[in-house]
């Protein structure tokens, strides 16, 4: 055992236990790199960083306490700890390195504090008994493939401080099944769940702009998506080998036609029901998804490319706003209509309703006319 150890020296190959002094600030890179018996280390609480692979395959080492006054965990730092299955880490710490808890086999469960703004690449990679990572609002910054191949990983919920999701930072994760994404989010890159074979259905806010391609790709369980933005943009890719993938829902669109619909314009209903595949059942707007073989990058077969109905979905809101502005021209005559009467003896309901105001039909034909030539109406129906 090490007792007081003062961050210099020569640290033997057998050692077993380590407490350090409290005048160490920092670990430095390489120090303890496969001390292959340590199972023992007790930080002070002056330390400020753990430096690159400073416990690189320490293979015993069961636990680790890292004190609030690390600000930094250094690349590779407990990389291959094979037996480490708990790591707490404390409010203070912002950055975590690149592969820092890498094939850490027995980790599992993490969270992180809500100080860390930046989880760099491949951090958790290859944590194969990872099942719970806690998040917390504060975090911007997901590397690539974070965390990768987590085949235990059963749910994960994203804060909406952070807004973009990288590259393959969820591939492979193989029983990862409920995916809660909030506000705040902005994009979903490339193959950031790519494999995610148990997850069934996905709400992605209002915030989401942008889907990059095969973000979901090999998904295969995948029934259903939800998109709260009807104006973001799918890569064509986005969800290729989806092969259960059955429709789209849009939330923001169904709220807006019930609306349509309340107002008195159920005319909608029957332009709808004349768009072939598109449902409105139980106050919900689902469009399916287009589906068509093509020819994978192998050259060896083809493969299911599933995406939405782009087509469909652009006559759906064209529909609405239509409707929309057609009801606007009704609330219109009202307000005119009540402008008047209350000018007039409230009394009187012979004046009061000599008020009333239509606008004149060359002005709703000028409005509608408008409606079509901007929003091409005539191809709804």
């Amino acid at each position: 055992m090490i007792d007081g150890y003062k961050g210099h020296g020569f640290i033997p190959r057998d050692v077993t236990h380590v407490r350090f002094h409290p005048s160490v600030t920092k670990i430095g890179n390489l120090a303890f790199e496969e001390r292959i018996e340590l199972r023992e280390v007790i930080l002070n609480d002056n330390l400020r960083e753990i430096g690159d692979e400073a416990f690189y395959g320490c293979s015993s080492l069961q636990s680790i306490n890292i004190p609030s006054t690390v600000a930094k965990i250094g690349n590779k730092a407990f990389y291959d700890c094979k037996s480490l299955m708990e790591v707490i880490l404390n409010d203070g710490l912002r950055d975590i390195g690149g592969l820092a808890f890498a094939n850490c086999d027995a980790l599992q469960s993490i969270t992180i504090p809500s100080t860390v703004n930046k989880i760099s690449k491949y951090a958790f990679s290859g944590c194969r008994s990872l099942r719970e990572v806690v998040l917390h609002n504060g975090l911007k910054e997901i590397g690539g493939s974070v965390f990768n191949k987590c085949k235990s990983l059963q749910s994960i919920t994203l804060p909406s401080t952070l807004e973009h999701i990288s590259d393959w930072a969820f591939n492979g994760c193989t029983n990862l099944w409920n995916v809660v994404l909030n506000d705040g989010i902005k994009s979903i890159k490339s193959n950031t769940f790519h494999g995610c074979r148990s997850i069934q259905s996905v709400v992605l806010p209002s915030t989401v702009i942008e889907i990059d391609n095969l973000a979901f790709c090999k998904c295969t369980n995948l029934r259903e998506v939800a998109l709260h933005n009807d104006k973001v943009q799918i890569s064509v890719k986005a969800f290729q080998l989806c092969t259960s993938l059955e429709r789209f829902k849009f939330p923001s669109l169904s709220t807006r036609l019930d609306n349509v619909i309340q107002a008195g314009q159920r005319g909608i209903e029957a332009k709808l029901d004349d768009i072939p595949t598109v449902e409105w059942r139980g106050g919900e707007l689902v469009i399916p998804c287009v589906r068509r073989e093509i020819e994978n990058r192998f050259g060896s077969g083809v493969e299911a490319l599933v995406k939405l109905d782009e087509e469909k979905l652009g006559k759906v809101k064209r529909l609405i706003t239509y409707y929309e502005m057609k009801e606007a021209t009704t609330l219109f005559e009202l307000a005119l209509w009540k402008t008047r009467i209350d000018q007039v003896d409230d009394a009187d309901e012979i004046k009061r309703d000599a008020q009333r105001i239509e606008v004149p039909g060359p002005v709703k034909d000028t409005i509608l006319q408008y409606l079509r030539e901007h929003i091409t109406l005539d191809n709804i129906w």
